[in-house]
């Protein structure tokens, strides 16, 4: 039996390591628990017959919503071996966005990890006329919830036993009986101008692609992965499971979101992948952490980093450094950034890698100036993640890498990027004439504005549809801006405005915790987010933070105002993907109160809104926000 498909994958990998190699680990209540792959594929037979013994039929779908989990990746694993597929849903998604996927998808079971997430679902029950049964897998507060439609995970797995006494060998026909073009999984696209289009991807699709990236970023089955990041999104998805079948990884599940930073250091992965946002925090936590510290050791870390940037320019350029710098540096490692390295968890790090969004080169010079040898990879989850990545031997911070192999990349004669590989998926769910637009002669259309480099590196300018232009027709990328702003630990998120107009303005989010840190050390009082966001120091805080940037952009690409908005960007008011990816033009429109006045030359803005709570609750802000000239 050919291993081309995730259910044969497993069967192939458990086959070789038996009970003597662990699959998956999953910390709770403080002890890491263990998975063998023998006990990996047993619950994937055991919950897949299980389902089958509750209605599960070939063709039919499933949903999951919840924390990174064992379960989690059992239960799709289970439903393809049963001749179905599934998507994931975002557990902070809220309810409109869960009914949408839900129904969108046709979804006949829906995997839900705790009270929360249940909830949501039995409180949209008539409005989700398919699903059939809600499983859930962590049972606290559920002792008292009488609901026909829920059954318990373990429950599933029993039902699943007792079907094999009378089904022997009904599992492994079902397995042998999938094909790699079989559908495996649909992941939600990032959903920038509305709801998230369904996104197929096969067996074929999937495998093609992690084995593909496999050459260039090799990975055996001693590594180890923590997979921390939401399993819907298909960076996740290609790690945890295509390249965890793949290879053998050994995948971990940390305790919660608040534990994984404790819990990456505690495993020390060898393998990392993670979008723009998470490199961006730990470069922000590490800079708030220099500020707090000692002066000697904010003398030490501020005399070692020039050193480290220095060596990473090399290295960049494919120079061999002259000995000082090497004798420096060594100095540099042993002084500050090993212990460093070991703070964040990357003490065992071989392949870091970051994706889904363009990053920073500050950030990823950063990074590198610490050792930590940090590599871009783009794609779209049409491609099933990824087409291109950096080699280890020829890393340039302003690119994307070169495709991997079997992946062509060309740029159109209206500069978009244009793809083609086996990796390429097989259509949006019940959407083919949105399909139809996205893949033209075999050829994936990305969106975005890019060119290659004579080496034959990717370069991806922004979004075609986000490029602007001034009002003097000079181009200007407002993404590139926004992720210079966003190298200070101060700034969260900006969106940055121009299209048409005579100059550049910014709307800036503060980072609520490290800007509070910074007011409490200089004695500035405060209450609220827009009250902290409102103070004049706060404000001539960012002004420095912005004309520092300034003074690495061309004149042209310069903030010339910028305003402190009075709330973070939210996922739950649209503001924002679940991926935080800015959906600009919602965004450009719900505050062009706001854009009009900062163009019209005022000094303040006076705003009224309503905020909306995570209960429902509603409350107006009151607040007066000021325009600062840079």
């Amino acid at each position: 039996m050919a291993a081309d498909t995730f259910p044969k994958l497993l069967v192939e990998k458990a086959k070789r390591y038996g009970g003597g190699k662990i699959a998956l680990r999953e910390k709770d209540l403080g002890i890491w628990q263990s998975f063998t792959w023998e006990q990996y594929l047993e619950k994937v037979k055991y919950f897949s017959l299980g389902m089958i013994s509750l209605g599960f039929q070939p063709g039919d779908k499933i949903s999951i919503i919840g924390d990174n989990k064992p379960e989690w990746i059992i239960a799709e694993l289970a439903a393809q071996a049963a001749g179905g597929y599934g998507t994931g849903i975002y557990q902070d998604s809220i309810l409109k966005e869960v009914a949408y996927i839900i129904n969108h998808s046709d979804t006949k079971f829906v995997i839900a990890e705790d009270q929360e997430q249940v909830d949501k679902i039995l409180d949209m029950q008539e409005e989700l006329p398919n699903v059939r049964k809600i499983i859930y897998y962590d049972p606290k507060g559920m002792s008292k919830y009488a609901s026909e439609m829920l059954i318990h995970f373990p429950d599933v797995i029993e039902l699943g036993r007792r079907r094999e006494q009378d089904h022997p060998g009904e599992f492994e026909g079902n397995v042998e009986r999938t094909k790699p073009e079989d559908v495996a999984w649909i992941c939600t696209t990032s959903g920038t101008t509305g709801f998230p289009k369904l996104a197929m991807l096969t067996h074929r699709n999937l495998i093609a692609m992690a084995t593909n990236l496999g050459q260039f970023d090799p990975k055996y089955d001693t590594d180890e992965f923590v997979s921390f990041l939401p399993l819907p999104w298909v960076g996740e998805q290609m790690m945890a499971v295509a390249s965890g079948l793949l290879f053998g990884l050994t995948v971990n599940f940390p305790e919660s979101v608040e534990s994984a930073q404790a819990d990456l250091r505690e495993i020390g992965p060898h393998i990392m992948f993670s979008p723009p946002r998470v490199w961006e925090n730990m470069c922000a936590s590490v800079q708030v952490k220099v500020m707090d510290a000692s002066f000697l050791k904010r003398w030490v870390f501020n005399a070692c980093l020039p050193i480290g940037r220095k060596w990473s320019e090399y290295r960049f350029e494919k120079k061999t450094p002259p000995f000082s710098l090497k004798a420096a540096y060594a100095l540099a490692y042993l002084a500050v950034f090993k212990a460093l390295k070991d703070r964040l968890g990357f003490s065992n790090i071989r392949s870091a890698t970051t994706g889904g969004a363009a990053l920073g080169p500050d950030t990823f010079k950063f990074f590198h100036a610490l050792g930590i040898s940090l590599k871009q990879i783009y794609g779209q989850t049409e491609i099933s993640g990824i087409s291109c990545v950096h080699r280890n031997s020829d890393i340039n911070p302003d690119t994307m890498g070169e495709p991997i192999p079997q992946t062509e990349v060309r740029i159109s004669a209206t500069g978009e990027i244009l793809s083609r590989s086996p990796a390429v998926f097989a259509g949006y769910y019940k959407q083919p004439e949105e399909t139809a637009k996205t893949v033209v002669d075999g050829w994936l259309q990305s969106g975005d504005a890019g060119y290659l480099t004579p080496e034959g590196h990717v370069v991806v300018i922004d979004r075609i549809k986000d490029v602007m232009s001034l009002a003097d027709g000079v181009k200007f990328s407002p993404q590139f801006i926004e992720n210079k702003l966003k190298f200070s630990p101060f700034i969260k998120e900006a969106v940055t405005v121009g299209h048409n107009r005579a100059f550049i303005i910014a709307m800036i989010c503060i980072d609520f915790g490290i800007v509070g840190n910074w007011a409490e050390k200089n004695r500035v009082n405060y209450t609220t987010y827009t009250d902290l966001s409102s103070k004049p120091e706060v404000v001539d805080l960012i002004q420095r933070e912005v004309e520092r940037v300034n003074r690495g952009l061309p004149e042209n690409a310069k903030v010339k105002r910028f305003v402190l908005l009075y709330k973070e960007l939210d996922p739950d008011d649209d503001e924002l993907t679940r991926t935080r990816k800015v959906r600009r033009h919602f965004v450009e429109e719900k505050y062009k109160e706001i854009i009009d006045g900062m163009y019209q030359g005022d000094d303040s803005i006076r705003i009224e809104a309503i905020i909306k709570f995570q209960d429902g609750k509603t409350s107006t802000i009151r607040t007066v926000m000021a325009v600062k000239n840079v």
